[in-house]
C-alpha cells in the first residue's frame, strides 16, 4: 500500500470522524421529542381591544393596502394569503406589488403578475398607504422593499409583516423600541441583533404602534382577520372566516410547541437523499375563478417536503377570483401527484395538503410542514 493511499485514507477518515461528532454534538442539542402543545395563553379582553385599536386604519375611513414583494423571491403564503383575505373582505382597496415590471416569483412555488410596481404605487398614492403588507424574501436585504416600506411608514402606513418578514423590517431598522414576534426559527437571531427590541412570546401576532409582526406562515390568516375586524367590524370578520374555513383570528399561540426535533433532522436527510433520485412534481390544478388562498395553501405545503416540487400545469394564464393572474409552470412532464383545490373555504386547503402530504410521504414529514408552517393542527386559524 503505497504512503499516499495510506494518507488519502487517513484524510477520508479524519473528515469523516469530525462530520458524525459534528452531527453528535448537533444532536446532543436537539429534543428527542416535540414538547406536547400546551394551552395557549389567555389574552385578556383589554389586551385584545388595545391590539384591535392598534390595527384600526391610520389614515382613510377605506383604507389602501399594499401587499409589497421582490419580484425574485417572496414566500408564497405571506404575500398571498393577506391579499386574498382582503380582497374577499371588501373593505379595503388592496395592491399586490413588484419592485420591478415583470413576474412576482414565489417560494416554494407560484408564480404571479402583480398589480402594479411599487413605484407606479407611489405614483397613484403619493400620501402613501394606510398599510403595508411585508412577506418573508429570498433576500431580507432587498434594497427596493426596505426603501419602500420606510417611506410608506415615514408617511403613516401601518407596516405589517408576516412571518420571516420580520428579518426585513429588522433590516430595515423598523423594528428598533417596538414589541415584535417572528417565525420560531429566526426569532432569537432578530432579537439578538436587534436588542431594543421586546419579543413577545405566545402571540400569533403583535401590534405595536404602527408595527405589527405575526409568528409562521400560517398566522396570514388570523392576522388578516384581525384587519379585517379593525377596519370593518367584528360581523364582517366573523362572517368572513366562516366563509373562508377560518376557525377564529385570536393572537393566542403556543411557542413553546415549535421547534426541531431529531427526527426533523432524519427525515430531511433522507427526503433529500430520495428526492436527489424520485423527486415528485406535484400538479396543483388552478382554474380561472379559484381562489388565491386555496392555492397558496396547496402549493406552498406541498413545496416544504423536500421530497416533491409544486407546479401549476397548463398554457394560458389563470386569472384567480381575486383578479390576480397566476403563471403556468413551463414544461410538459408528465406529473407524479395531481391535487384540487378545495371547492369552498380555502383556508382549508392547508388541512386537505397535510393529509395528502401524510398519505404519501408518512407523519414525520407532514408534521415538519405543519412546524414549518407553525401551525397548531387546526385549519389555520385560532
Amino acid at each position: 500500500m503505497s504512503l499516499a493511499f495510506q494518507f488519502l485514507r487517513f484524510g477520508v477518515l479524519t473528515v469523516v470522524v469530525l462530520v458524525l461528532l459534528a452531527v453528535a454534538g448537533v444532536f446532543a442539542f436537539i429534543p428527542g421529542a416535540r414538547q406536547a402543545a400546551g394551552k395557549p395563553a389567555v389574552i385578556s379582553a383589554e389586551e385584545t381591544a388595545q391590539t384591535l385599536a392598534a390595527l384600526k386604519p391610520p389614515k382613510r375611513a377605506r383604507p389602501v393596502v399594499a401587499v409589497i414583494g421582490a419580484n425574485g423571491g417572496t414566500e408564497t403564503t405571506d404575500y398571498l394569503v393577506p391579499y386574498g383575505v382582503l380582497k374577499r373582505s371588501g373593505v379595503a382597496d388592496i395592491f399586490a406589488l413588484g419592485t420591478m415590471s415583470g413576474p412576482v416569483k414565489l417560494m416554494p412555488a407560484l408564480t404571479v403578475v402583480p398589480d402594479m410596481t411599487a413605484a407606479a404605487f407611489v405614483q397613484r398614492y403619493p400620501d402613501g398607504a394606510d398599510y403595508v403588507v411585508v412577506p418573508a424574501l429570498h433576500d431580507p436585504t432587498d434594497a427596493a422593499v426596505r426603501d419602500f416600506i420606510r417611506a410608506q411608514a415615514a408617511r403613516g402606513a401601518t407596516i405589517v409583516s408576516v412571518c420571516d418578514g420580520t428579518l426585513v423590517m429588522a433590516n430595515a431598522g423598523l423594528l428598533d423600541g417596538h414589541k415584535a414576534t417572528g417565525h420560531w426559527f429566526k426569532i432569537d437571531s432578530v432579537a439578538e441583533a436587534r436588542p431594543t427590541m421586546r419579543r413577545v412570546r405566545d402571540r400569533r401576532y403583535v401590534a405595536d404602534r404602527g408595527i405589527v409582526t405575526t409568528t409562521g406562515v400560517s398566522a396570514s390568516v388570523p392576522v388578516s382577520l384581525a384587519l379585517v375586524e379593525a377596519i370593518g367590524g367584528r360581523e364582517r370578520a366573523t362572517a368572513l372566516a366562516q366563509e373562508i374555513g377560518a376557525r377564529g383570528w385570536s393572537a393566542e399561540h403556543d411557542s413553546g410547541a415549535f421547534h426541531l426535533i431529531r427526527d426533523d433532522i432524519w427525515m430531511i436527510l433522507g427526503n433529500l437523499f430520495v428526492g436527489l433520485f424520485d423527486r415528485d412534481t406535484v400538479a396543483v390544478r388552478i382554474a380561472d375563478g379559484d381562489d388565491v388562498i386555496a392555492a397558496a395553501f396547496m402549493a406552498d405545503s406541498y413545496g416544504r417536503t423536500f421530497r416533491t416540487r409544486a407546479v401549476v400545469p397548463g398554457a394560458a394564464p389563470i386569472r384567480t377570483a381575486e383578479g390576480l393572474v397566476i403563471l403556468p409552470d413551463a414544461g410538459g412532464a408528465t406529473p407524479d401527484v395531481v391535487v384540487d383545490l378545495p371547492e369552498s373555504q380555502p383556508a382549508r386547503a392547508l388541512d386537505v395538503a397535510l393529509a395528502g402530504i401524510q398519505a404519501r410521504y408518512g407523519d414525520a414529514t407532514a408534521a415538519f410542514v405543519r412546524v414549518q408552517l407553525e401551525d397548531r393542527g387546526h385549519t389555520t386559524g385560532g
